[in-house]
């Protein structure tokens, strides 16, 4: 990644499952500096004992204060954005909480960005913003539409925004995997809200790299998709706990039964390549190179697990969290 070479990259989040990983993956290049932001003291502490090269700097602050990010963006040139409330339920009882985390945090990231110089920032989406039923998935759409209109405001300055959006992660903090391994543990129930419940899947190496190649090949204003396997979540019980009962309890208020990446809506200005999908904006600055490259999508697709060509068995989704 010749781009990164003596380059200033701040993530977000970063003592986050996907900050942690990603400043251990951007250190394998030629970077000058990665600072990690979070607001966390503890966690950075812990992240400190943990990762001892002299190229990171601990940032403590919040996406929330505008006045903070002005300071760490200071010199910075690529941002990845993944701080946000993630747990589904806690957004839902939490409305205004997940809402200036999400939503004002995004906004304060996009100003911050454009007045200190930053050269692109990529923002870390979810499958839940598409078609969103619950509060999580609501702000993360409303963060996507900030970043990708974010590009028709930056005037002269060459600050780029774009979006990644990709499904559950394996074994991230707060994921269904640890749970399960928890229970099994104990010798408790599985407890799963739907048996014919699916989810995209992806492992956080394959997130972290996904961004990082998004990173080097964006434009400005695209929603990048990976093309990643589906998996049922009975098969997951099933792959961590053969022996194990499991307890059908119904779907949780927020939850849905099947994930999608690209709504039919959506699908109409999105073309298609090998490994990935671009959701190219609607706006007439779009980057003319992904519709002269890439495939059109033939009318009435859309990218949903449950419709996914690409399904993991249940002895391929116990090799993938043995690890864990």
């Amino acid at each position: 990644m010749e781009f990164l070479r003596n380059q200033t990259v701040l993530v977000t989040g970063g003592t986050g499952s996907f900050g942690k990983k990603f400043v251990k993956k951007i250190l394998e290049y030629d970077v000058k500096k990665v600072i990690v932001f979070s607001r966390d003291e503890l966690k950075q502490y812990e992240m400190a004992q943990e990762y001892t090269d002299p190229r990171i700097r601990f940032f403590i602050g919040d996406v929330r204060d505008k006045d903070r990010l002005y300071r760490a963006f200071d010199g910075v040139d690529y941002v990845v954005h993944a701080a946000a409330m993630k747990q589904v339920p806690a957004c839902e009882y939490n409305p205004f909480e997940a809402v200036k985390t999400n939503i004002y945090g995004a906004q304060n990231v996009i100003e911050a960005a454009i007045d200190r110089g930053v050269k692109r920032v990529i923002a870390l989406s979810t499958d839940k913003a598409a078609a969103p039923i619950n509060l999580y998935g609501a702000t993360k759409l409303a963060s996507d539409k900030l970043f990708v209109a974010a590009n028709s405001y930056v005037g002269e300055k060459e600050t780029r925004f774009a979006v990644v959006r990709y499904g559950n992660v394996v074994g991230s903090r707060g994921s269904v995997v640890p749970f399960f391994k928890k229970m099994s543990a104990e010798g408790k129930k599985l407890p799963i809200t739907d048996e014919r419940m699916t989810r995209f899947w992806i492992t956080l190496d394959q997130g972290v790299q996904f961004v990082i190649d998004s990173l080097a090949r964006m434009k400005g204003g695209e929603i990048f998709v990976p093309k990643i396997p589906s998996m049922k979540v009975v098969d997951l019980a099933k792959a961590i706990a053969p022996d194990a009962e499991i307890e059908i309890i119904g779907i949780r208020p927020g939850e849905k039964l099947h994930e999608t990446m690209i709504t039919e809506d959506d699908a109409r200005h999105t073309v298609e390549f090998d490994n990935y999908y671009v959701i190219t904006p609607e706006f007439p600055w779009c980057p003319q190179e992904y519709v002269k490259y890439g495939k059109s999508l033939p009318e009435g697709f859309k990218y949903t697990s449950d419709t996914n060509t690409e399904w993991l068995t249940v002895e391929e989704l116990r090799t993938l969290v043995k690890g864990i």
